[in-house]
């Protein structure tokens, strides 16, 4: 089995915002992979599809970004889906905009969404793909920055970071994820 988690907040109002880019991730990989995200439990939205041989999950939780561990780790319960079977992809505003990092564990940087998230599951140790954002301009305050938009320039980078994060998780659906890091994180 495998989880693929988007971390972002639900409604219009926060929809392609830089907070959002895990929910973005989560709708290309449902069209990509032919699973609609048909189910609402756990508070958040799921599909369930099979690929490669491998029962997939990918899941939206509609808890808001810093309750996000809630719905993962009800989720995991449920279907008894291991930590090492995990991966949650969100923002990072240490990496620049068109980068990304694949990781196998680590503390939660500051991000609400992972601090939850290690929080509910008890442990650092489950894959996560950082997305970067980069750091809001001069002056300007964290959290208005995350829930802006992003900029016409920026935009026109995301598709392809997008395509991106998507073809390393469907590699993971059939390859272990330290692979997927050596090819991805360069």
């Amino acid at each position: 089995m495998k989880l693929i988690v988007g971390l972002g907040n639900p409604g219009k109002q926060y929809e392609k915002t830089r907070h959002n880019i895990g929910f973005e991730v989560i709708d290309a990989l449902s069209d990509r992979l032919n699973i609609p995200l048909n189910q609402a439990k756990f508070q958040g939205v799921y599909g369930v599809g099979h690929v490669h041989g491998e029962k997939v999950y990918l899941l939206k939780p509609l808890t808001y970004m810093n309750l996000s561990g809630e719905s993962i780790a009800a989720l995991m319960d449920y279907f008894q889906i291991e930590d090492e079977e995990l991966v949650v992809i969100y923002d990072d505003l240490d990496l620049p905009v068109g980068k990304i990092r694949l990781r196998q564990k680590g503390s939660a940087g500051g991000h609400n969404g992972i601090k939850s998230t290690i929080a509910h599951l008890g442990t650092q140790e489950f894959n996560r793909i950082r997305v970067g954002i980069d750091r809001p301009p001069s002056g300007m305050k964290v959290p208005d920055y995350v829930l802006g938009r992003f900029t016409n320039e920026e935009q026109e980078v995301l598709a392809g970071v997008i395509l991106k994060c998507a073809n390393a998780c469907e590699d993971w659906i059939s390859k272990p994820f330290l692979h997927i890091m050596n090819e991805y994180n360069q």
